[in-house]
């Protein structure tokens, strides 16, 4: 019996990830979009910010049940993750799925930094008017 409490304990362990992302969106339209996308899957949004390099830094929290729709909105608002940030998220998602019976209502948290782009920068192409 203690062995399963154990495991259980295991399969259920809290996850707090730390993501980083790149986009080419305007920082507080992104910003706005994303708390907007949080909190319409069911998380929290705990704080939120940017700074004037074009950093966003938003921490919130969801319940592992809603871990598909919340990487998925996050792909949705033009965020390129990086390769550890897909690892991470896809390793909660999988894990969440094996054992939403157990973990589905278990809070997961996401400290998530985008460092912001203009698109120019991005895709070596000057924006139109400017040269």
């Amino acid at each position: 019996m203690q062995q399963i409490a154990s495991d259980m304990v295991e399969m259920c362990a809290p996850w707090a990830i730390q993501l980083r992302a790149i986009s080419a969106e305007e920082p507080a339209r992104l910003l706005r979009s994303l708390t907007g996308a949080i909190m319409g899957c069911g998380g929290w949004v705990l704080s939120r910010g940017t700074n004037d390099s074009g950093t966003i830094t938003v921490l919130f929290e969801f319940e592992r049940q809603a871990c598909i729709d919340i990487y998925s909105i996050l792909i949705a608002s033009g965020l390129e993750l990086s390769r550890n940030g897909h690892i991470h998220f896809t390793e909660l998602c999988q894990c969440t799925r094996s054992h939403e019976r157990n973990c589905g209502a278990e809070i997961a948290s996401v400290d998530l930094e985008i460092q912001t782009f203009p698109i120019e920068t991005i895709c070596g192409v000057p924006a139109p008017g400017i040269m």
